[in-house]
């Protein structure tokens, strides 16, 4: 029987629309030759998550994401995610596991990680499993930019005070001084610098003299070193010296010079308020004036005695009187 060329081209046309229908089925998260076992999981938001995500355990593809809707929660002013999965193979899921959306790369793209529970019993068909959620990219990004933005912006209000502060404290009459104090700075510079150019003159000039005093200071010790006995011997009799008069009674001499010290004083004050022979004849007058008149009486008697010399003594060898002598004149 010869088959016709119009009904082999309706069979390729059958299949190929077949085709079409399977991939389209298969891209929506359908597989029309598969095992109708579905999951549910409820989440609170789903951010890239979008229908045929792989469901994955360690990492291997047990199916993938088959329907995404909005429910509305009982008692609650919100909508939350419902997503329904198809798994195409065959596995034993605990109860109370949890579906985690979790990123599959690093360019943001969505997958539905299944963590096992302890639990014993396991899932069936149209059972709805724990959900969780992966922060994502962006999240994590803004977690951690969170805090330094933080602290950026005080730092920069921080920077923006302490401007306000500098501007405050620059000002014309200060910018002012610091350009006098940095020409200040810059002459005391110079002068440093002009008085090292003169001390480097100065030793240049006055090299032989600081070599002959650096030879003098050179003999002066070995002169120190050649009587170092001696020197021992000086330290040793200081030492001993200072020894005995440690062992002397200096606060006893000390005591009695300053107690002969209060007598002396004592007693120039007697004089002064005159008291005593010594205060008499320092403060009365009468004494120095009787001397003074005794003296010239004995003078006037001396020369009274050289001239008339018998008036006080008489002396005759015969028992005659002499003749009167001439009279020495004064």
């Amino acid at each position: 029987m010869k088959i016709s060329k119009e009904f082999k081209i309706g069979v390729v046309v059958i299949a190929a629309i077949g085709a079409f229908i399977w991939g389209l089925f298969y891209l929506k998260g359908s597989n029309l030759f598969s095992e109708k076992y579905v999951l549910y999981a409820v989440y609170p938001k789903i951010d890239g998550l979008i229908e045929a995500n792989p469901l994955m355990i360690n990492g291997f593809k047990v199916g993938q994401v088959n329907k995404i809707s909005l429910v509305k929660t009982p008692g609650k002013y919100y909508n939350q995610v419902l997503v329904k999965f198809l798994l195409t193979e065959d596995v034993n899921i605990p109860k109370h596991s949890i579906a985690k959306a979790v990123s599959s790369d690093l360019l943001g793209s969505k997958a539905v990680e299944i963590i096992f529970s302890p639990e014993t019993e396991y899932v069936s068909s149209g059972d709805t499993l724990l959900s969780e959620t992966e922060a994502g990219l962006k999240e994590s990004v803004n977690k951690q930019l969170t805090p330094l933005q933080k602290k950026a912006e005080g730092l920069i209000s921080s920077i923006d005070s302490v401007m306000t502060i500098v501007q405050f404290v620059l000002n014309d009459k200060t910018r002012d001084n610091l350009s006098k104090s940095f020409e200040s700075i810059k002459k005391a510079i110079q002068s440093l610098e002009q008085t090292a150019y003169k001390l480097d003159d100065l030793i240049a000039s006055e090299k032989a003299k600081i070599s002959s005093l650096l030879t003098k200071l050179n003999s002066v010790g070995t002169m120190l070193e050649k009587n170092t006995d001696k020197i021992e011997n000086v330290i040793g009799n200081l030492s001993t010296l200072s020894d005995s008069l440690a062992k002397a009674d200096i606060k006893k001499a000390i005591d009695d010079a300053d107690k002969t010290l209060i007598e002396f004083k004592q007693i120039l004050a007697q004089i002064n308020a005159g008291q005593g022979t010594l205060g008499k004849l320092a403060k009365n007058d009468s004494l120095y004036n009787n001397l003074n008149k005794t003296s010239e009486d004995l003078d006037k008697l001396m020369k009274d005695l050289r001239i008339n010399p018998e008036r006080y003594i008489h002396f005759s060898v015969f028992g005659r009187r002499e003749k009167a002598k001439n009279k020495p004149k004064d």
